[in-house]
């Protein structure tokens, strides 16, 4: 079965099939969501609404990047945050403050009919650098050192990102269940 994965990033398409082999196919439809520094609840309310308007069973992803130093911002955010920032305006937005721990956050939900929701959570503390380095990844992979690294993911080749990644452990625990629970 082809599952539904509902994002247009092809990065992350990439990544998810590289990491599980599920067989999965992206879709460009855009839909509005909620605003919450849940993530959980971000992710849940994503998946009913791709489900509302396709139908299908799906999987959606929310990504969250929390420093501990702004009080969890920006957390679920972090999308719009880097739109309007770059890479470079949030390592300002950490400027003069001692502390640039952050943690990163990927929920996975998947949706099997408007009842039947689960949700698989990874997450990977680290350090926001005082600069972007490497040229591997995408999205605010140059400026996150995970911890027991001394490399941004964008320095990693995918094996070892894979090691460390928030995305890596959530879909260990979506392929978990998928096992004891095939569609």
């Amino acid at each position: 079965m082809k599952l539904i994965f509902a994002t247009s990033n092809q990065n992350k398409i990439d990544e998810v099939k590289r990491i599980t082999n599920l067989e999965i196919e992206g879709t460009s439809l855009e839909i509005e969501e909620i605003q919450s520094l849940d993530p959980v609840k971000v992710a849940v309310e994503k998946a009913k609404a791709y489900f509302n308007e396709l139908k299908t069973p799906l999987l959606v992803e929310d990504t969250s990047l929390s420093f501990n130093g702004l009080g969890g911002l920006p957390g679920p955010y972090i999308n719009d945050f880097a739109k309007a920032l770059g890479n470079n305006g949030l390592i300002e937005l950490l400027q003069n403050r001692d502390n640039r721990r952050a943690v990163a956050q990927v929920t996975f939900a998947l949706i099997l009919d408007e009842n039947t929701i689960h949700t698989f959570e990874g997450k990977v503390e680290g350090v926001i650098t005082n600069e972007e380095k490497g040229k591997n990844g995408f999205g605010w992979d140059p400026i996150f050192i995970p911890t027991g690294s001394d490399k941004t993911f964008a320095e990693m080749q995918d094996s070892e990102k894979d090691r460390y990644s928030m995305r890596a452990k959530a879909l260990a625990l979506l392929q978990e269940f998928l096992l004891a629970n095939p569609l």
